[in-house]
């Protein structure tokens, strides 16, 4: 259960960081794709076609944000430290990829 509950909190950052950063004057579209790979790793990604990020290698600096002074710059952070695995890639003015992998403990059966 605390593994649901970290990707729950790291794919919540995602779709943030989508709406926030990606669509700040308007509202777009956001995808989501979940695949399970070698049957215990989880496979998310969060894809958007909004602005895009210039300098992805910046944009995952801790603190580092392009939402002004509310925003705390820990999405990619926070991200990160919830999946074994995250890429971020990106176009300016063609959108954002956040994939994030996560290999799942099974689940013990009960007799």
């Amino acid at each position: 259960m605390e593994e649901l509950g970290d990707l729950r909190t790291a794919v919540s950052e995602a779709v943030t960081n989508a709406i926030v950063h990606a669509y700040p004057d308007s509202i777009g579209r956001i995808a989501m794709r979940l695949r399970i790979l070698n049957g215990s790793t989880l496979e998310i990604s969060v894809r958007d076609w909004g602005r895009g990020i210039e300098d992805v290698e910046r944009a995952m600096q801790p603190l580092y944000t392009s939402g002004g002074e509310e925003r705390s710059g820990m999405g990619f952070t926070i991200m990160g430290s919830f999946t074994d695995k995250l890429r971020v890639r990106s176009r300016p003015g063609k959108g954002t990829t956040i994939t994030m992998l996560k290999t799942i403990s099974p689940r013990v059966q009960h007799r």
